[in-house]
């Protein structure tokens, strides 16, 4: 993989990430309410989600390419679409979402662990969003498997990183991303997104 690629990819991801999602908001909450040093089985939880959903995406997209030859091109024009529609989304929607408070209440690792596995693993559009993102930076001349385990861990590196900031500011983060300055966040969130969709379809169109 030319580093080049793996660049954008990582722009890429960082600008997906920019705004927080319900992971992010479970990590403000557990790490609030229980500590941030317990509250990294929340960490673990949503990695491990994410681990099975981009195995799903990687064995369904490699069967897929075995078969059709031409399937990258479709999907990578699919993932510049799906890309459109969240950035269009997080725009309309900036400033309509809330973060649920809790009481603090103790609780186990390994029901911290549970929680995060279970947000991530329930979001109904993650396996779609791993198959839509990694085709663009897969290359149809190279080895599948090599290009997509690079592109995983580079993703799992990149979400447990912003998910430990989250938890290390979360007082701070908590007292700041409300009101104008939530919706503010929430729209460039939403401006990079579209941004990123604009770059991969260039970059289709020159493969």
């Amino acid at each position: 993989m030319h580093i080049e690629v793996w660049t954008m990819y990582v722009v890429t991801v960082l600008a997906m990430m920019s705004t927080p999602g319900p992971s992010h908001l479970l990590m403000l909450s557990n790490s609030m309410a229980h500590g941030f040093r317990r509250s990294l089985a929340t960490v673990a939880g949503d990695l491990t989600a994410n681990l099975l959903q981009m195995l799903a995406a990687g064995l369904g997209l490699a069967a897929l390419l075995t078969v059709y030859g031409n399937a990258l091109v479709i999907i990578k024009w699919l993932g510049v679409a799906y890309l459109i529609f969240l950035g269009i989304r997080i725009i309309r929607n900036a400033g309509t979402q809330n973060a649920d408070s809790q009481e603090a209440a103790p609780a186990s690792a390994g029901k911290l662990w549970l929680q995060g596995f279970i947000t991530s693993a329930t979001n109904p559009k993650a396996i779609v969003f791993f198959a839509a993102l990694f085709p663009q930076f897969i290359s149809a001349d190279g080895a599948f498997w090599p290009q997509f385990i690079i592109l995983s861990i580079t993703y799992i590196v990149i979400d447990g990183l912003f998910l430990c900031a989250y938890g290390m500011g979360a007082s701070w983060i908590a007292n700041r991303f409300t009101g104008s300055t939530r919706t503010t966040i929430e729209k460039t969130g939403g401006g990079l997104m579209l941004g990123a969709a604009v770059l991969l379809g260039l970059k289709t169109l020159s493969d």
